[in-house]
């Protein structure tokens, strides 16, 4: 059973960083893709940035400049830094992972960031 486990999220105020961290546990043998989603309330879910196998990155343009996606050392886990936060980067922040193309969710983190 593969399970996705977030942590780092929390409140902060505007202009302020926070980092996410998620790993990977259990048994398989390849992650395609890892990428962070985020809800606000009302709202659906969006991608915020993903990161390929090869290290390959893609942002919502809302992030761009401002978030980035990295691979840790350990290659089943996968950082989100967030810099220069705003109001509306209010959400809970999901992993995602795709591995051998069957896609996983971690349960979420709340990001809070007050103006």
């Amino acid at each position: 059973q593969v399970q996705l486990v977030e942590s780092g999220g929390g409140l902060v105020q505007a202009g302020g960083s926070l980092r996410l961290s998620c790993a990977a546990s259990g048994s398989f043998f390849v992650i395609n893709t890892m990428a962070w989603y985020r809800q606000a309330p009302g709202k659906q879910r969006e991608l915020v940035a993903g990161i390929t196998s090869d290290g390959r990155t893609n942002y919502a343009d809302s992030v761009k400049g401002r978030f980035t996606i990295s691979r840790g050392n350990a290659k089943n886990t996968v950082n989100l830094q967030m810099n220069n936060l705003k109001p509306e980067d209010t959400a809970v922040y999901y992993c995602h992972a795709l591995i051998t193309y069957s896609p996983y969710w971690g349960q979420g983190t709340q990001v809070t960031v007050s103006s």
